[in-house]
């Protein structure tokens, strides 16, 4: 035996850093001359074992050192190193041929290590993780693992029956990065990280950057080569890139998968992601939404989080298919013009032990300090933002998602608990900054980082913040000291309209400053207006169940008031699944919505309203392309609050650009009710509420009215107006440019 009885066991008990450097083929060398080359394996269930030369086929005897399948030859007659496999009997018998795994130079290379080393590798998840390679002719796997305080890593799977001995990984310098190639390994093979820690101890880590996952309880990641997916979206992803989205119709539906539609008939399964592209299209084309935007369809093991307690970063979840469904499902959508975004959350980590938490034994990801490093409010765990291969981590991410599965943007998700280090944390439970401040200055510069680096490399990349503070300059651009982001949803406007809505109609008039008064903060940021997820469950109850009234229906024509007054606003939209034809019951994550609800008119014709409102929307410039400036809005009357009447104009570029939008919000109806108006002429109403269409009683003004040349509200025209309860009128002029 020529190796050392301390190298036989540093192999034997897995705790060696470099075993490269013992197995596969080296030189011997007897003083200053080479005397040979020695061959070193480690096989699972072999009996005998050669080395094969791979240029004449000439087989040389491995001797069996240790029973667990150690061997060792030493081949006289070759003094240089040799391309070689290694041919192996089993105790059954049977012989395989394969390619040593130790026989390969390392597949991450010293530069990557130093650019994710600095936290400036955007495209570190094509070397970390499991990337199907080919080297030299030779199809294999390319394992790559962070953890830079491990004693050892072993890759286990199904392949060596989770035994850590038989392919154990090399630790590459200084870079805390662990990397090995096995040859041969196919897709949906489930495997791990055996980390043995400083202290001694073993656990079983999936892969951060997997791309595929098995589910519970096992929670294994799995082999999944994503190339080779044929993308049909070269027109859509050039449009993106000339596109400004803030100048665009953005329509969002927000979409959590398991439970927007299951099969009945099929023990209540929710839709595959095939399945959901066929169905999702023709129903998004139907109600004419611009955008889908899935809750995170990141890997998650508990669907009670809904998705936002994520595992696996890099990985659409398993439960409906593999990632090549995953990018059928975004390619069908961009083949009907229809952009996709994902809820994205790097604020914080579950705490399942299989994951990030103590990934090498230490608090590697997250913060040792519990202060400034847990999540009381959701028992979760805060990224550790000042770390460059952490921030590396996170920001590899989003670029994955948008470079491998072509998605159009992401909203991240509880930005708030990024920004601060008092949040929802009393005085005592949080750490200042360096400053003495409560910012998270690393999670700021992170952000700025993400949303430069997103827009830079993808053009018309969208990126969303759900931010619930007055946290300043969340969509300036970071050059203007800004975050960066594109846009931010409103969580005031919702908080107040919704306030509002909820007040019995004989009240709202002690009430109309709510209706009013974000238009004083309008145009401090670039919002998104969005009734979403979190406003209908946990006893919220759903939309339609917020509104007053005795009957369905008069509750949906306060449904369909605010819906209304909600597109007519300047921003962009977003609209939980549901809402849109008036979902009764609180949404629950493990029930399909009540689609049968649609045999009733109130609910189609809430529907029909929704896809009315989407097409004006989209069709009239002038509601979506002066969002983000202070040029396109303009009150008539916001003041009277006696009769709870509201109304605005919407304004284009053009004189007759322009769109006058009058509000009822009372169950009574106001006749000879007069608005002023810059411009003469016949109005036509586009869109009228309380339309037979929408399941209202068809009352309105016969679909056109004449200004009359009477001053009004400081203008030179006014029209007056029948307007029938609870309804919302729209009205454009007769030549108005669309």
């Amino acid at each position: 035996m020529i190796i050392s009885h301390c190298e036989l066991e540093s192999l034997l008990e897995v705790h060696n850093s470099c075993p490269h450097g013992l197995l596969g083929m080296h030189r011997c060398v007897d003083g200053t001359n080479v005397c040979g080359v020695i061959v070193r394996a480690f096989l699972q269930d072999a009996k005998r074992c050669f080395a094969v030369n791979g240029a004449t086929g000439e087989k040389f005897p491995l001797e069996q050192v240790d029973q667990s399948g150690f061997f060792e030859g030493f081949i006289k007659s070759q003094k240089e190193i040799f391309k070689y496999e290694l041919l192996k009997e089993s105790h059954a018998g049977n012989l395989s041929k394969f390619a040593d795994p130790y026989s390969f130079l390392p597949t991450i290379s010293e530069y990557d290590r130093y650019l994710f080393g600095q936290g400036k590798n955007k495209y570190i998840y094509k070397h970390l993780g499991a990337n199907f390679y080919e080297i030299d002719g030779i199809a294999g796997v390319s394992f790559g693992v962070w953890a830079p305080h491990a004693r050892a890593v072993s890759v286990v799977g199904d392949f060596n029956s989770w035994d850590g001995r038989y392919h154990q990984m090399r630790l590459l310098g200084s870079s805390g990065i662990w990397e090995l190639f096995i040859p041969g390994l196919k897709n949906f093979e489930n495997y791990k990280f055996q980390i043995l820690s400083a202290r001694g101890d073993i656990t079983l880590k999936s892969d951060p950057y997997a791309t595929h996952f098995e589910g519970a309880p096992n929670n294994s990641s799995k082999l999944f080569d994503v190339s080779g997916y044929r993308w049909h979206d070269k027109k859509w992803l050039a449009s993106r890139t000339a596109t400004n989205c803030q100048e665009s119709a953005i329509s969002a539906y927000e979409l959590h998968m398991d439970s927007w539609r299951r099969i009945v008939e099929d023990r209540n399964r929710p839709l595959s992601y095939r399945e959901l592209a066929d169905e999702l299209v023709k129903y998004l084309s139907q109600t004419g939404f611009t955008h889908v935007e899935l809750m995170p369809p990141t890997e998650h093991p508990f669907l009670g989080s809904w998705g936002y307690q994520v595992t696996g970063f890099f990985a659409p979840t398993h439960r409906y298919g593999t990632p090549h469904d995953f990018m059928y499902l975004v390619d069908t959508l961009h083949a009907e013009n229809i952009g996709v975004i994902i809820d994205w959350v790097p604020a914080h980590f579950p705490r399942d032990s299989f994951s990030l938490e103590d990934f090498d034994g230490t608090k590697l990801y997250e913060h040792s300090d519990p202060r400034i490093g847990c999540h009381s409010d959701w028992g979760t765990l805060i990224f550790n933002y000042g770390r460059h291969e952490v921030r590396n981590f996170l920001l590899s991410s989003v670029v994955s998602w948008a470079e491998r599965f072509h998605i159009d943007g992401i909203r991240v998700d509880a930005v708030a608990s990024m920004l601060y280090r008092d949040y929802s944390r009393k005085s005592g439970e949080w750490l200042p900054n360096k400053y003495g401040g409560k910012e998270n200055i690393e999670a700021i510069e992170f952000l700025r980082e993400l949303n430069n680096t997103l827009h830079e490399t993808f053009p018309g990349f969208i990126t969303i913040a759900e931010e619930s503070t007055a946290f300043g300059g969340i969509t300036r651009k970071t050059e203007h000291y800004g975050l960066g982001f594109d846009f931010k949803w409103n969580m005031g406007w919702m908080h107040d309209v919704l306030l509002y809505f909820l007040k019995d109609p004989i009240f709202r008039k002690h009430h109309h400053n709510q209706l009013t008064f974000g238009m004083l903060y309008q145009h401090s940021e670039h919002f998104i207006c969005a009734l979403s997820h979190d406003e209908v469950v946990h006893g919220k109850c759903s939309l339609i169940y917020k509104m007053p009234g005795n009957s369905v229906a008069e509750k949906m024509q306060h449904l369909r008031c605010l819906y209304a007054y909600m597109w007519l606003w300047p921003s962009k939209k977003t609209l939980f699944m549901g809402q849109e034809f008036g979902q009764t019951k609180e949404w629950n994550y493990q029930q399909s919505l009540d689609w049968h609800l649609l045999q009733y008119h109130e609910h189609s014709g809430v529907q029909r309203l929704i896809s009315d409102l989407n097409s004006m929307y989209r069709t009239y410039d002038f509601l979506h392309n002066t969002d983000s400036t202070c040029h396109g809005f303009e009150w008539i009357c916001c003041d009277d609050c006696e009769n709870s009447v509201i109304s605005f104009t919407r304004f284009g570029q053009g004189s007759g650009e322009r769109c006058v939008v009058v509000c009822n919000l009372t169950p009574v109806e106001r006749t000879n009710y007069r608005v002023g108006t810059s411009l003469g002429g016949r109005w036509r109403e586009i869109l009228n509420t309380d339309s037979e269409l929408y399941a209202g009683q068809n009352r309105g003004n016969y679909g056109h009215i004449d200004a009359d040349n009477f001053g009004f509200h400081g203008r030179e025209y006014s029209l007056n107006l029948y307007l029938p309860p609870l309804t919302a009128l729209i009205l454009v002029p007769e030549k108005s440019k669309q």
